[in-house]
């Protein structure tokens, strides 16, 4: 008997918990049984009306809404593969994106619909998109409102699908060329939610989850799935805004949540912020991007009774593939700066570039093995083989385990610098760099060098009203770091770093305008 797929979780949710509220969305409220009778009509409309099948792609381009979250529920009823597509792509992304995954059906919100409509009929190509579908009230070109198709569905549970289909189709950032479609089945999600509550033993029907991260983000997938599984509430906000952030979660007593450490850093620096005010927070997972030392040693400061935990993973992995717990999120704790263990489940080696298992304590490429793991990228075979090689897959950061199985991070591979023969980790710079009080950003990024190949670089924010000049940041850095690790340049920038749609640095974006004119292997 098949276990590993959502209706396991969904369908006894909506008749255990019928009465408790399962989403807020601004001035919108719903019920399980009102929640699971939208979700149920939307599945049977997506078929009937759309003319989609179980194995068929439709893409999403929203912000976080309610819809959203029924869109997700309904793919993972087997109504289709849902592709949810990034806030800020551009045009030709978009259109690359609908073409490779043979998506023709698309959900937009008033947003994106016009954004959407100019892409595609931009394209010199046919235009594949049978049906766009307007997300809301608002305006936009489209062929069919969300409401109305919910209106025209049936409140039948779909036949359940196998644990082997896939049900996300999660496209990459493309940080080193066009983005890849990452293929993950039923199994994968399920078992990334049993890995994660395993862990942190938090879905319960008591929690109120506030999903801020966005929903086309793998950093939101848990949360989509398992809060709603447990009969537990999700609280959404649009988008990211620090404010109103506090605000949710001051009234909604919010318990839990997802951020991404420049949130964390955004929110805690927002005027509006105070401890007591976000008091109801009993859990708060970070990751996605390293957590400035500085930025955690202030948030342990603040609110010393959060259960803090690290979660560590990527789209590939459905998106977990370590934790590190509150037990070791206390100052001077030497496994704090690790990004935990490998969840139940998860088997992590390092290896170098031969493909060796190295010992512990030694640098080299984080690898893993696990159930959680992607089917395939999307029609790329050279890429699933180079990825999966050796039965591992390769996940592209540098890091190692200690002799108790924590792993440490040092890097992404593509962002380690070579300067003179050696290699000098950005992070570890960057970790440096930002413990300096007149630091607000720091991005550290390796431009060209005529002697050394490369050499290293910092891209710095300075602190509202703060005075720093490059000789001080050099010098800070040198007290904690070895001298040719040390920043040869910095570059001072008023506005904030350029960030993805997942609140990550793009350090593409800062490197691209050094090297445009040199030939670099990044």
């Amino acid at each position: 008997m098949k276990e590993l797929i959502y209706h396991r979780q969904f369908m006894p949710a909506i008749s255990t918990f019928a009465n408790n509220v399962a989403v807020i969305d601004g001035a919108y409220q719903a019920n399980f049984e009102t929640h699971g009778d939208r979700v149920l009509r939307l599945a049977n409309a997506m078929t009937k009306q759309l003319g989609l099948g179980r194995g068929d792609r439709f893409a999403v381009m929203a912000v976080n809404c309610h819809e959203y979250l029924e869109l997700y529920h309904a793919a993972y009823l087997g109504a289709g593969v849902i592709n949810p597509l990034n806030l800020r792509l551009a045009g030709k992304e978009l259109e690359y994106i609908v073409r490779d995954s043979g998506t023709e059906i698309v959900f937009v919100d008033q947003n994106f619909a016009q954004l959407f409509h100019e892409a595609m009929a931009a394209s010199e190509s046919p235009n594949p998109i049978r049906q766009v579908v307007l997300i809301g009230d608002g305006d936009g070109p489209c062929d069919a409102r969300y409401e109305d198709l919910i209106g025209a569905g049936e409140p039948v549970v779909p036949a359940e699908p196998e644990e082997e289909d896939p049900v996300v189709l999660m496209y990459t950032g493309g940080t080193t060329g066009l983005p890849k479609g990452v293929v993950v089945a039923q199994r994968a999600e399920i078992l990334n939610c049993y890995h994660v509550g395993m862990v942190l033993g938090r879905f319960n029907p008591s929690e109120v989850s506030l999903i801020q991260t966005p929903i086309f983000h793998a950093a939101s997938m848990v949360s989509l799935l398992a809060t709603t599984g447990a009969g537990g509430t999700q609280v959404l906000i649009p988008m990211f805004e620090p404010g109103g952030v506090i605000d949710l979660i001051e009234r909604h007593r919010v318990t839990v949540s997802m951020m991404v450490p420049t949130m964390i850093a955004m929110m805690v620096n927002h005027p509006d912020f105070a401890p007591e005010r976000i008091q109801s927070l009993e859990s708060l997972t970070y990751g996605a991007s390293p957590m400035p030392s500085v930025l955690l040693d202030k948030l342990l400061e603040m609110l010393p009774n959060l259960e803090l935990n690290q979660g560590y993973g990527m789209t590939e992995s459905s998106s977990v593939l370590t934790f590190l717990g509150p037990q070791h999120h206390r100052q001077g704790d030497p496994k704090l700066r690790s990004v935990g263990r490998p969840v139940p489940g998860v088997e992590l080696s390092i290896q170098n570039q031969q493909g060796e298992i190295l010992p512990s304590g030694q640098t080299g490429e984080v690898c893993a093995k696990g159930g959680n793991l992607m089917t395939e990228y999307w029609h790329k075979p050279e890429a699933n083989e180079e990825a999966f090689r050796g039965g591992w897959y390769h996940t592209g950061d540098a890091g190692y385990l200690d002799d108790e199985g924590f792993l440490f991070l040092v890097d992404r591979v593509k962002d380690m610098i070579i300067t003179g023969g050696e290699n000098v980790y950005s992070v570890e710079v960057e970790n440096s760099i930002s413990s300096h009080p007149a630091v607000e950003q720091v991005a550290v990024i390796g431009i060209p060098h005529e002697l050394w190949g490369e050499q290293v670089h910092a891209v710095v924010v300075r602190s509202a009203g703060a005075a720093v000049t490059e000789i001080e940041i050099i010098e800070h850095a040198r007290i904690s770091i070895a001298g040719y690790k040390v920043p040869k340049s910095v570059e001072f920038r008023d506005e904030p770093l350029p960030l993805s749609g997942a609140m990550k640095v793009l350090k593409r974006a800062l490197r691209d305008p050094y090297w445009k004119d040199h030939e670099s292997s990044i």
